[in-house]
C-alpha cells in the first residue's frame, strides 16, 4: 500500500514540476501566422515600402518581448533588407519593441529601406520574402518565408502610376493572389 501512495505522490510531484517549467521557466518562441495581406509600394514620402498584416504570438505562457523586426527581400542574386520597422496599433508607431503574449498581437507591420542612400526598384520577377524578428537577448530569427511573383504590368504600374501591389491570401486555394491599387 505504501508503494502505491509513494508512486502517486511522485507522479503528482512530476506533473507539478512539469507544469511549473512549462508555464514559468520555459522561454518559448515568437511565431507568426501566414499574413492575410502582403504589399509592395511606397509610403507618403515616396520611400519604397513592404507591408504585412499578420498575428504574432508566443509559444510560452509568459510571453516574449520583440525588440526588432525586419524583412529581407530577394530577387535572383539581389538581397535587400527593409529594416526600418513600424506597426499600426492605435496609430502608427516606430517599432521600438512589442510585447507578444500567448493570445497574440494582430496588426499591420510596415518595413522601409534604411536612410543610408539605398535606392531600390521593385522589378518584375520571382521574389522570396523573409520576415525576421529579434527578441530580447536573442539573435535575429526567421519566422516566415514566402515566394511572390511581380509581373511586368505590376512593375510598370508601380513605376509610372505610383501603384501598390497587394498579395492577398486565399485559404481555399492555398495561394496568394495579387492586384494593383493605383495611388
Amino acid at each position: 500500500m505504501d508503494y502505491i501512495s509513494l508512486s502517486i505522490s511522485l507522479a503528482i510531484l512530476t506533473i507539478s514540476g512539469l507544469t511549473f517549467w512549462l508555464s514559468r521557466i520555459k522561454k518559448g518562441t515568437v511565431k507568426m501566422t501566414r499574413p492575410t495581406m502582403i504589399y509592395f509600394g511606397v509610403d507618403s514620402k515616396g520611400q519604397k515600402k513592404i507591408g504585412i498584416r499578420t498575428l504574432l504570438y508566443s509559444t510560452s505562457e509568459k510571453g516574449k518581448y520583440v525588440q526588432y523586426m525586419y524583412v529581407q527581400l530577394q530577387r535572383r542574386e539581389t538581397v535587400q533588407n527593409f529594416n526600418v520597422w513600424s506597426y499600426k496599433n492605435n496609430g502608427l508607431v516606430l517599432g521600438s519593441g512589442l510585447f507578444v503574449n500567448k493570445t497574440g498581437v494582430s496588426c499591420d507591420h510596415s518595413f522601409l529601406l534604411p536612410k543610408d542612400g539605398t535606392h531600390y526598384t521593385f522589378l518584375s520577377g520571382d521574389y522570396v520574402l523573409q520576415v525576421f524578428i529579434e527578441a530580447i537577448d536573442e539573435k535575429p530569427k526567421k519566422i516566415f518565408e514566402q515566394r511572390l511573383l511581380l509581373t511586368p504590368q505590376q512593375q510598370e504600374a508601380m513605376e509610372l502610376k505610383n501603384g501598390t501591389v497587394y498579395f492577398n491570401w486565399a485559404p481555399n486555394t492555398q495561394n496568394y493572389f495579387s492586384h494593383i491599387v493605383l495611388g
